[in-house]
């Protein structure tokens, strides 16, 4: 996920409406842009693995852990988005792989305790209300020799990608809806103290924190639909006339031009690997 939320219900709310429908929408555009990212948290899975895929959205780390964990494994992926659950599962049976998916809070969610091998998540746990319950949460649910491996952004001004459409669409838009660095949302974890902190209070042990720069790509025929659909501008966009929206489309090809290399764009994603033990 990317974005900014409130409280538990207000991020039910949004992300089983607008926001996870339009994420659904552009599922094969982000599977392709994120996909670097998975063999990173599917490495540690092996034959048999259990694993518990936090804030896993439309599923594409959960399959590929699923395939490397096989028939004997165990994968599940959590999210509070219904959308994403619904199209989670109909990707697993697409990918003939037994995992399972649960429309849950992470944070909140009674796991059986100690029963997974390793917690995944790729960008889905910068948005609980409460960072040291919910990873605290996670820890019960991990065996006591089981591994955290997430990766969440760093700083927006390491990720200028990721804010061009808010800082270019802001002026057209508004009921733009700002963002709060240090509150839960898509820089929630920038700091790489706050991340070692978080897991310090909330019990994991033997932490590591390392900067991760991955190159990214996207055909640049789908760009628009990237930055109609996602983020507070996908967010806000459906709700404003034609001739305004037609004005911020044109704003935001200008912006995203830098980017823009032959029939793609490129850009790096300047995120944190964060590692930790039960």
């Amino acid at each position: 996920m990317t974005g900014e939320r409130g409280d538990a219900e207000a991020l039910k709310a949004l992300w089983s409406g607008v926001a996870g429908r339009n994420w659904v929408a552009a599922q094969d555009v982000l599977d392709e842009l994120f996909k670097p990212f998975e063999p990173l948290l599917a490495e540690p899975v092996g034959p048999g693995a259990r694993v518990l895929d936090v804030g896993c959205g439309t599923g594409a780390t959960t399959v590929a852990a699923a395939r490397r964990a096989g028939p004997e494994g165990r994968c599940v992926g959590v999210d509070i988005a219904e959308p994403m659950i619904e199209a989670a599962r109909s990707r697993a049976e697409r990918a003939g792989v037994p995992a399972r998916f649960v429309q849950a809070d992470a944070g909140t969610h009674a796991f059986e305790p100690a029963d997974f091998d390793l917690v995944i998540s790729r960008f889905g746990v910068m948005f609980f209300d409460d960072f040291a319950g919910a990873f605290a949460n996670l820890r019960r649910a991990a065996r006591p020799a089981g591994e955290l491996r997430l990766i969440v952004w760093r700083g927006p001004e390491e990720n200028p990608f990721m804010t061009t459409a808010e800082r270019a669409a802001g002026p057209l838009l508004p009921n733009l809806p700002p963002r709060d660095p240090d509150a839960p949302g898509q820089f929630a974890f920038a700091r790489a103290e706050r991340v070692r902190g978080v897991l310090e209070e909330s019990g994991w042990t033997g932490i590591a924190v390392e900067p991760l720069d991955v190159p990214c790509t996207m055909p640049e025929k789908e760009l628009e639909r990237y930055f109609t659909l996602l983020g507070p501008v996908g967010r806000v966009l459906h709700e404003v006339d034609e001739p305004t929206r037609a004005r911020v489309v044109e704003a935001l090809h200008a912006a995203f031009a830098p980017y823009v290399q032959g029939a793609e764009v490129r850009f790096t994603a300047a995120c944190w690997l964060v590692r930790a033990s039960a």
